[in-house]
């Protein structure tokens, strides 16, 4: 599962318009040496971009870095190894955290997040509890139905009185919710970086739409990057950011149904929204896919600065 073992088509900087205004977007290959800390751009690093399977990239994760501020926007099974081989970094360097939805891809590390902080980073390194940026309504759902069984036992002579609960591991911050939005929507500016917080369509692949789905979200970074991280096809939600955002950042699988977007679906997007569009949690038979007119697939363990 060694980045260093897979290959990817070289890219080192990418030009596109949007709103006749001309950006520029590099990519640069930072496997092994990325840094929380940058001189004030956004930058986008993938420590994953596979899919919930895959062997070869990873499971899709993402960390927000501007100035001093980082987000690490998810957190799955895979990412605590995916995070020393293709960072360099440690799950203790980890400062703050916006987890999207239960499946085990997006949450299967957070345990070793609060264990290790609790345990270890705060104690013996001085650390902080981490920040996770969570609504009050996921944040239930997340500990009620994920953490709580390996979590809430850990202490020294602790009785069925002094359960340890979420607060006990992280600090809070919370979106606020957006009204009179065509979906619901909430936004939060956490160190500089502005992100809308999206609610996607993405299980069960019964849910007529996203108001039917069980919750999760997708994110709108600075007005600039989309990140669709997990949902079906959602034609609606294309429209809704497409021609806003410099970049998109979308799922794919590449079989009809279930519930992420197909390949085939997306190539029925119009050229322009596919020439901004980075395909990403792909399964491991990626290389056999036809991706001509998308901006290309997302390189794990790559920066996407944005200047």
């Amino acid at each position: 599962m060694s980045s260093n073992s897979v290959s990817y088509p070289k890219c080192t900087s990418s030009f596109t318009f949007t709103h006749e205004r001309r950006f520029l977007m590099r990519i640069v290959d930072a496997r092994g040496k990325f840094s929380l800390r940058n001189e004030g751009a956004l930058e986008v690093f993938f420590i994953g971009v596979g899919s919930a399977f895959a062997l070869k990239h990873f499971q899709t994760n993402v960390i927000l870095v501007k100035g001093n501020t980082h987000i690490a926007v998810d957190f799955g099974m895979t990412a605590p190894r995916a995070l020393k081989e293709t960072a360099g970094l440690e799950v203790t360097d980890l400062e703050t955290v916006l987890p999207t939805h239960s499946h085990a891809d997006h949450v299967g590390g957070i345990e070793c997040v609060g264990l290790m902080s609790r345990y270890f980073g705060i104690p013996r390194l001085g650390k902080k509890k981490p920040v996770f940026i969570i609504n009050e309504e996921y944040q239930e759902i997340l500990w009620d139905r994920t953490l709580r069984g390996g979590m809430e036992w850990n202490e020294e002579e602790q009785t069925s009185q002094s359960l340890l609960g979420f607060c006990d591991y992280f600090d809070v911050v919370r979106p606020q919710w957006l009204k009179h939005q065509p979906r619901e929507i909430l936004s939060v500016n956490y160190g500089g970086i502005e992100i809308e917080m999206f609610r996607t369509m993405h299980i069960p692949d019964s849910a007529r739409g996203w108001q039917d789905s069980f919750v999760s979200f997708g994110l709108w970074v600075d007005r600039r990057v989309f990140i669709s991280v997990d949902t079906r096809f959602d034609r609606d939600l294309i429209d809704l950011y497409a021609h806003r955002s410099e970049v998109m950042f979308h799922d794919v699988q590449f079989f009809p149904g279930a519930v992420h977007a197909p390949l085939a679906d997306l190539k029925t997007l119009p050229e322009d929204i596919k020439r901004k569009m980075h395909l990403m949690h792909y399964s491991d038979d990626w290389e056999r896919q036809d991706i001509s007119g998308f901006a290309g697939w997302t390189l794990q363990g790559h920066r996407y600065i944005f200047d």
